[in-house]
């Protein structure tokens, strides 16, 4: 192994709070491993919301927004591994992380999934309800993009209210922890294999884009929306 392994951790928190403290305990954990382990805080970045253009099903190119968000997307190219991380709010997904899915997604990474066999981890961190609504629903914006998920034992939930809960969670850093080495381990793994057989194809997944070729998202430009009435009907010129 030549370069040093870098983990991205993307905080999806509006505070400074439990989350990124789990964040920080997690890179102690892949320092203690020699690898690099960034935290990008979402907070800190201009990140405007998905308009209301709707181009994004059907443009070919990435979103026109001029924000902070392609900067972190190529971080995260750039990274081994990539580790998700939000708390719970009203039940669900803490509204930065799920602006940053939307517009990273459909603004950039749909076209060609460039973040394909790169290692994932997924953190949430709640009070006590909905963590594993919030940990299933960053998994599966993971597996989208393609990426490696390796089991860990118990999933890397954190419970913690006040400032410095997060901290005082031994089983939930322990699984955080393990989460982190098991990506090291797989990350070395696959780079042993591209050094041994000199491919880089590993996984091949053939179309790059999932879309191309389905029925229902095959547009007719000919056709023209209703500005008024059901939004499902179309009129058609004549």
């Amino acid at each position: 192994m030549t370069a040093r392994l870098k983990i991205l951790a993307i905080s999806g928190s509006e505070r400074d709070g439990n989350t990124v403290d789990v964040l920080r305990h997690a890179a102690g954990t892949a320092e203690a491993r020699g690898a690099e382990f960034e935290i990008v805080e979402l907070r800190n970045i201009r990140m405007e919301r998905c308009g209301p253009c709707g181009d994004c099903n059907d443009r070919p190119m990435p979103c026109e927004l001029r924000d902070g968000v392609p900067g972190v997307v190529q971080k995260m190219i750039e990274a081994d591994g990539i580790v998700f991380a939000a708390p719970v709010h009203g039940f669900g997904t803490a509204s930065l992380m799920q602006t940053f899915i939307e517009r990273a997604g459909v603004g950039y990474l749909r076209f060609d999934r460039p973040l394909s066999n790169k290692v994932a981890g997924i953190v949430s961190v709640a009070r006590r309800y909905s963590a594993g609504e919030v940990w299933a629903q960053l998994t599966v914006n993971a597996l989208l993009n393609r990426m490696i998920l390796v089991g860990s034992g118990f999933p890397a939930t954190v419970h913690a209210l006040h400032r410095g809960d997060a901290l005082r969670d031994d089983e939930g850093l322990k699984n955080v922890s393990r989460m982190v080495d098991r990506m090291l381990d797989m990350i070395q793994l696959l780079d042993e294999h591209r050094r041994l057989t000199g491919r880089d194809d590993l996984l091949p997944s053939g179309d790059v884009n999932e879309r191309v070729g389905l029925a229902l998202n095959e547009r007719n430009p000919n056709e023209e929306y209703l500005n008024e009435g059901n939004p499902n009907e179309r009129k058609v010129p004549a």
